[in-house]
């Protein structure tokens, strides 16, 4: 079997990678790719794929621009970190859709029905996709599902005090002081949760407003800021971002 993964998260490409290689060996995996551009170059100049995993949420855009420049006949199965609208969407007429952090029994239950469903080469309802998701108002994650050893937590948003990131690792700080790693970037966070409750304040923090506990003025204008639970790390809010960033704490 021929595949190729499209997603922009490194880590979890080669998770899902490993995983893949655990169900099949012999399965190639053709491509790695992480947006949009890259993805449609590749399938102009390549056979098409027997399957495709691909992410939602690409490097330069949704992955539906890939389907509105070419016309894509490999089945899918989509990788989200949404848990909740989308998941409509992705019943419909693609092979299946998988939650991250992946799970490797859901993974193997989806190629296992894209093997019963092979000979029907299924593919995405790109119109009713589109429907859900590309003309909607973009929802926002709501929870987030946490592996921690052998069990898989379930976090609700609104539990997260904040998210840092230290040695190319990315962690969820919850309310409580739980420190959990978690498998995105803070890129890609900022992109997924909702502007109005968190703000990126330099490149290592993403902060809830509920966890700010005191803001400082300190050496030359900068802001340094006092977080609930308490920062392993100083926290300083970017030079070019302290104007938004109270114009954030005042909405």
């Amino acid at each position: 079997m021929n595949t190729i993964i499209i997603e922009d998260e490194a880590l979890t490409a080669q998770r899902l990678e490993g995983m893949l290689n655990r169900y099949d060996p012999n399965m190639h995996i053709l491509a790695i790719l992480p947006s949009v551009e890259e993805s449609i170059n590749w399938l102009q100049k390549n056979d098409p794929p027997d399957l495709v995993f691909m992410d939602i949420h690409l490097e330069d855009d949704l992955c539906f621009k890939i389907f509105e420049k070419l016309p894509l006949k490999s089945p899918v199965i989509f990788t989200t970190a949404y848990d909740e609208y989308m998941v409509k969407a992705f019943k419909v007429n693609s092979i299946d859709y998988l939650l991250k952090p992946i799970n490797y029994e859901e993974l193997t239950a989806a190629i296992d029905k894209f093997k019963s469903l092979k000979s029907q080469l299924m593919k995405p309802d790109i119109d009713t996709l589109l429907q859900y998701i590309g003309q909607r108002e973009p929802e926002y994650k709501s929870r987030f599902m946490i592996t921690v050893g052998t069990k898989i937590k379930s976090i609700e948003t609104s539990q997260i005090a904040y998210f840092y990131a230290d040695d190319k690792i990315t962690f969820m700080v919850t309310k409580e002081g739980q420190n959990l790693p978690i498998d995105f970037s803070l890129d890609k966070l900022s992109k997924i949760i909702d502007p109005k409750r968190f703000y990126r304040i330099n490149r290592q923090f993403l902060l809830s407003f509920d966890s700010i506990q005191t803001v400082y003025t300190h050496y030359k204008g900068k802001l340094k800021l006092d977080l609930n639970p308490k920062a392993k790390l100083e926290v300083f809010v970017s030079g070019d971002r302290m104007t938004d960033f109270k114009e954030w704490l005042g909405k």
